[in-house]
């Protein structure tokens, strides 16, 4: 394999050293991984009872993502069939490649979400165990146990890309596409499945328990109490790791690309250096994840949860920097590339400072939603679609400054302008593994406060948990914000990477137009454009009615048990908590193919009828409405949330007041927002991306053909109109 590479891209003693390092890299963060399972399974996982909650827990979330990875597992086997004919001009090697890094990439992301899950739903009992004796003990536990799947991502992530550069060489960019969308889709499919079963079940317990029986959210009376718990695990663990791993890989795929073509330029043979670089980056970010998860500890027992997790990003941070300042100095001998992978590391820090002002119970946004529930739900909603909408603006001009920074240090070099915002990209995920450690930091604590309150524990242990999920709130609010900054950075490289593609598939044709820029004055491209911006309301439309079904049968049924099951508010029955988590699964994967059928067929379709300059209109055109609309409905859902949040701490009147139910209608709204269409919306520019890249040898292949490319579109056209119809019509029925 070795000597492949070293044929292929001349590599020199220092940089086959390096790759071996970076793969090594990798396994150290898989081996740290397991080393923190074993710490976590040796804790105490409480009494009896606490057990029994935690294994329906467990229960139900594992069954919930077996079933969802047999729903999809007949979609990725036929996908990675048609994957090798995207790349035949190619040879049969590249072809063959491209669809086993296909299929690499869609079990690494199902694995990363598999282990964080299976992890957070045996560390949640063993946090609610250590809030009996020691706050600072719970923390650890909590977020040790989400650096398990912060582990997996950025290991297994760098294991997968390496371990291609290092079999394909010089090819291994035309193979890396095939990494990237494998992850990609994996993460939509299981961030739509995920969400759609969170907020299935967190709203039909919201609803019914506080509003109609004004019981708390995870009193084990409530017959949605342990759906909702599961969904916290298959939503924002799963989920949210598949999420940020594909941005993980995908942003290092689009780099190798754009680097490639940037180094080559300057000097024949040196594209190399174009391609390891982000490599290096990527194993330097491991290492320091390592560091920073490691130092999340608090030091006292009064010291606030939130400040050793930001103690362990700052380390973190500061080391990658270091790191990134070595290697650009005397491997790569061009600072260039230090700053603007330094812009990325501050913009990860500006965005997450931004998420939380209008996240945070602390800062105005949420104050005032929080006074506007005086005036009922009407003046609630509306407050909280106004912090919404305001933070989106804020949100894309933090994106443009770290853009504008990235185009002033690279001197305003074409050929490294776009290899420069990649690097922006790659800067601001370096610290992934302790960022992936906050976000399932979330649901680990936000289960183990449920558990608590199942199992009746003590009023200083219920004290010390609740301080945990109120950080954990923050921490999965930030790390959204996170998410979507990330997508947006990864899917403008990407597009990036559409034009080096375009540019290469005309010169291997030999038809068409050298393409470097869009007309937005051409009727297709403006079509183009126009569809493209429209795709994310429809994308979120489908999600967001899918939610509103599920919940319409949740509370259906949690109404049904408090009806019909005697003695449940008087505690001596036990509510079906297994019914409320069938209604939830099988809503999630029934609704599962619509959204991804959309997202792979509609760059299908603009490709095919309107040529290849339309469908980078499109993917500007979604790039643009998907970062406004992920960040309005991630910030205003997580506004509404907290604002209920600090009327239950008391405000207004506190639990059971007429601020506290309309602001409980205010989260019930921003749910699907916040947890469902929002996070979805991230992997959904990137999918469509990566399908663009790959059908474009296709669409000049076929440029003339239109009998062949005219069924291809007619086909897909056919069928994204059936899913749409099925989505109507079962809305219509309002039933499953």
């Amino acid at each position: 394999m070795e000597r492949a590479l070293e044929m292929a891209l001349n590599l020199t003693g220092f940089e086959r050293l390096a790759l071996w390092a970076i793969l090594g890299a990798a396994v150290l963060g898989l081996l740290y991984a397991l080393f923190l399972i074993r710490y976590i399974l040796r804790e105490p996982g409480g009494d009896e009872k606490m057990k029994k909650i935690a294994h329906a827990i467990q229960t139900g979330a594992s069954a919930y993502l077996n079933r969802q990875f047999r729903t999809i597992a007949g979609m990725i086997v036929v996908l990675t069939v048609l994957l090798y004919f995207t790349a035949m001009s190619s040879g049969w090697k590249i072809a063959l490649g491209r669809s086993a890094a296909f299929l690499l990439g869609a079990v690494f992301s199902g694995l990363t979400g598999f282990v964080g899950m299976s992890m957070a739903v045996r560390g949640n009992v063993r946090t609610a165990e250590a809030t009996k004796t020691s706050l600072a003990k719970a923390l650890t536990i909590a977020f040790r146990t989400g650096s398990i799947t912060g582990m997996f991502c950025v290991g297994l992530g760098l294991l997968g890309a390496t371990t291609i550069f290092m079999v394909f060489g010089g090819s291994a960019t035309q193979v890396l596409i095939g990494f990237g969308f494998g992850g990609s889709l994996l993460a939509l499919f299981m961030r739509v499945g995920g969400g759609i079963f969170t907020k299935a079940a967190d709203v039909g317990a919201d609803l019914v328990g506080k509003i109609e029986k004004n019981i708390p959210e995870d009193d084990p009376r409530n017959p949605a109490t342990i759906a909702d718990n599961v969904g916290d695990n298959v939503g924002d663990c799963a989920g949210m790791a598949a999420d940020i791993f594909e941005s993980y890989e995908v942003t290092l795929v689009a780099a190798m690309i754009l680097g490639y073509t940037a180094f080559e330029h300057y000097s024949p043979g040196m594209g190399k250096i174009g391609v390891i670089f982000p490599l290096l980056v990527r194993g330097v970010g491991v290492l320091t994840s390592i560091v920073g998860t490691w130092f999340v500890k608090a030091r006292s027992e009064n010291e606030f949860p939130m400040a050793p997790i930001n103690r362990g990003f700052w380390i973190s941070t500061v080391l990658s920097a270091i790191g990134f300042f070595g290697f650009a100095k005397w491997y790569v001998h061009d600072l260039r590339v230090f700053w603007t992978t330094a812009a990325g590391l501050a913009l990860g820090v500006v965005i997450s400072s931004l998420t939380e002002y209008y996240t945070s119970l602390h800062h105005k946004p949420v104050k005032e939603i929080a006074h506007a529930t005086q005036t009922g739900p009407a003046t609630t909603i509306l407050a909280g679609i106004a912090v919404g909408l305001e933070s989106s603006v804020w949100a894309v001009l933090t994106i443009c400054l770290a853009i504008f920074a990235s185009i002033m240090i690279s001197g305003g070099d074409p050929n490294f302008i776009m290899y420069g915002i990649a690097l922006c990209g790659m800067g601001m995920l370096t610290c992934t593994g302790v960022i992936v450690s906050e976000d399932s930091f979330g649901p680990v604590s936000d289960n183990a406060n449920g558990i608590c309150e199942m199992a009746g524990m003590g009023p200083e242990a219920r004290k010390r948990i609740a301080v945990l999920d109120a950080v954990g709130n923050t921490t999965k609010a930030v790390t959204k914000g996170f998410a979507i900054g990330s997508a947006v950075i990864a899917a403008l490289a990407l597009f990036a990477s559409y034009f080096e593609t375009v540019q290469a598939s005309a010169r291997a044709s030999g038809v068409g137009t050298i393409l470097d820029s869009i007309n937005v004055a051409s009727p297709s491209v403006f079509i183009g454009l126009l569809i493209g911006g429209a795709i994310p309301f429809l994308f979120s439309s489908l999600t967001i009615r899918a939610v509103g079904r599920a919940a319409f049968l949740m509370v259906q049924e949690v109404r049904r048990q408090f009806r019909e099951i005697k003695g449940i508010m008087e505690g001596t029955a036990e509510p079906e908590y297994g019914k409320c988590i069938d209604i939830a699964t099988k809503a999630a994967l029934k609704e599962l193919v619509g959204p991804g059928l959309l997202a792979i067929l509609a760059p299908v379709i603009i490709g095919f009828l309107l040529q290849e300059e339309a469908l980078g209109g499109f993917l500007a055109g979604i790039i643009v409405t998907a970062q406004l609309m992920a960040v309005f409905l991630a910030n205003a859902g997580g506004a509404w949330d907290n604002a209920k949040k600090s009327i239950e701490d008391g405000l207004y009147g506190g639990k059971g007041s007429d601020a506290h139910k309309a602001a409980v209608v205010g989260d019930t709204v921003g749910d699907p927002f916040k947890d469902t269409a929002g996070p979805s919306l991230n992997p959904l520019i990137k999918v469509m991306n990566l399908v663009s890249l790959l059908i474009v040898p296709l669409i000049f292949s076929l440029k003339h053909n239109w009998a062949v490319k005219g069924p291809i579109a007619g086909a897909a056209v056919l069928v994204v109109v059936l899913a749409l119809w099925y989505s109507r019509r079962e809305g219509e029925k309002g039933v499953m």
